[in-house]
């Protein structure tokens, strides 16, 4: 079985969650944690092995108190 090839536009919110917890200089522990999801599971999303599910990204907006709106805007992502 051949692996999914990733999108553009989730590798670009993937690299921005990333971008945004190293900004705010926090551990995936602490994200995930506030997120309520598993560190694995935030490395995971992190290194875009695994696309995060539209309620993971909603989490992970409130938790880096930002609107979900801000965090899905990758206009200025580059990969």
């Amino acid at each position: 079985m051949k692996k999914k090839k990733k999108g553009t536009m989730s590798a670009k919110i993937c690299n921005k969650i990333r971008f945004e917890r190293l900004k705010r200089r926090l551990s995936q522990e602490e994200l995930a944690l506030a997120a309520g999801i598993t560190q694995t599971g935030l490395s995971k999303i992190e290194n875009g092995s695994v696309s995060p599910t539209i309620d993971t990204i909603e989490f992970l907006a409130e938790a880096l108190g930002m609107s979900f709106l801000d965090l899905i805007d990758v206009s200025k992502v580059e990969l």
